[in-house]
């Protein structure tokens, strides 16, 4: 599902680095970093390398997937003006802004909720996915992240419908990747909320926790699951000994999920941005 690339000086130190990642049917991942001390005519012809690298990826990913057009995600923080003019020259277009929010946790806050593995408010459960009596996660648990998932985002901005398998794949490949931080919410024992959760190593000071994905069905919306499982990984953090929680958030969303998280303290770090190309997949 990923390839990779770099760019060795004559020192053989890498000064160049590209990642392609087969995210779903029609959409291919790519990560583009170029050293920000090499000159500036070195650092362009780097990133010409990667991007014509990238644009062949696109070309054969879609063709194995016998598509006729293969979109390339890339991104670029918002500030950033020699990745935009790079970016422009390569055919990408800027499609989405994203905001990066952190959120601090004190101590505390280990009692925002009665136990982050299990707790109930209002007839909703939450609960960490079972285990099985070798560790790992109960499969029809997984699948009910993957489904509500699914259905809580196939209206939302650049959605591509993802296997459970390669939804699997793609998560467990995460460096914060934990089972313990994976949460469902049930409404009359269905599933109608999940919460993916990853742990945000740090060299200096304590960890932290991410909320890689939240989502809600539109049948339980207004039951507070989106609130309640922010509460608990919250909590759960707390009682880990970590001291902040990330997430991600569309900053033109049309569900005002940003309202949520600004009221339950989540301020913005940074912005982001995606761009896009559609390559012709020929043959």
């Amino acid at each position: 599902m990923r390839e990779n690339i770099v760019v060795r000086d004559e020192s053989d130190a890498i000064r160049a680095w590209a990642s392609v990642h087969d995210r779903a049917e029609g959409r291919m991942l790519l990560v583009h970093i170029v050293d920000r001390e090499l000159p500036t005519d070195v650092a362009t012809a780097c990133s010409d390398v990667l991007f014509e690298w990238a644009h062949a990826q696109a070309e054969r990913v879609g063709a194995e997937r016998r598509l006729s057009v293969q979109q390339i995600d890339t991104g670029a923080f918002r500030d950033d003006e020699r990745q935009h003019v790079w970016l422009e020259a390569a055919g990408f277009e800027r499609v989405r802004t994203w905001w990066q929010m952190s959120r601090s946790v004190t101590a505390e806050e280990a009692e925002l909720v009665p136990d982050p593995a299990r707790w109930e408010q209002d007839g909703v459960v939450f609960r960490l996915v079972e285990r099985q009596g070798d560790g790992m996660p109960d499969e029809g648990d997984l699948r009910a992240v993957h489904d509500v998932l699914e259905g809580a985002f196939t209206d939302h901005f650049n959605h591509a419908e993802e296997t459970f398998h390669e939804f699997l794949h793609r998560l467990r490949e995460d460096p914060g990747h934990r089972w313990d931080h994976w949460w469902l919410a049930e409404v009359d024992g269905e599933a109608a909320g999940a919460l993916v959760g990853t742990v945000s190593e740090s060299t200096k000071g304590p960890d932290g926790s991410y909320v890689a994905y939240l989502g809600v069905l539109e049948s339980a919306r207004g039951r507070g699951v989106a609130k309640g499982l922010l509460n608990t990984i919250i909590a759960d953090a707390a009682v880990s000994g970590r001291d902040r929680v990330g997430l991600e958030v569309d900053a033109d969303s049309p569900t005002g999920a940003d309202g949520l998280y600004v009221a339950m303290g989540w301020g913005t770090k940074y912005v982001t941005e995606s761009w896009h190309k559609d390559v012709p997949v020929s043959g």
